[in-house]
């Protein structure tokens, strides 16, 4: 691992990412609740989302300065991307949700946690 992410761009971007998806699950937005409905996730667990998403977005950001802090969260949103893709299969979801939505930002986290803080 580097001492410091190197570039440190694309962890802001997919900071920033976080922290829009997480004021988007606050109150869910319709597609992001009908996405949760989709997959059979309780909404008794919604209100876990936008916690999550923003410790995302925090862990990045400090990441940037604690490199272990960030390839931590990165990482962490790989294993969050997969059960999201492994729950869009089990509920039969093989729409927009899944091929574009967790699986490109799993690619993306993938991406983000070997270029900036592995390679």
């Amino acid at each position: 691992m580097t001492a410091l992410p190197d570039p440190v761009w694309p962890v802001l971007v997919l900071a920033v990412i976080q922290l829009g998806d997480g004021i988007l699950c606050s109150k869910p937005v319709a597609f992001i609740a009908q996405c949760f409905r989709d997959v059979g996730w309780p909404e008794r667990w919604w209100w876990v989302m936008p916690p999550l998403k923003f410790a995302a977005a925090a862990g990045l950001v400090l990441g940037v300065w604690v490199p272990w802090l960030g390839a931590l969260t990165a990482a962490a949103l790989v294993a969050y991307f997969v059960v999201a893709i492994a729950m869009h299969i089990r509920a039969r979801d093989f729409g927009r949700n899944l091929f574009l939505n967790a699986t490109g930002m799993l690619v993306l986290c993938v991406a983000v946690l070997v270029w900036c803080f592995l390679v």
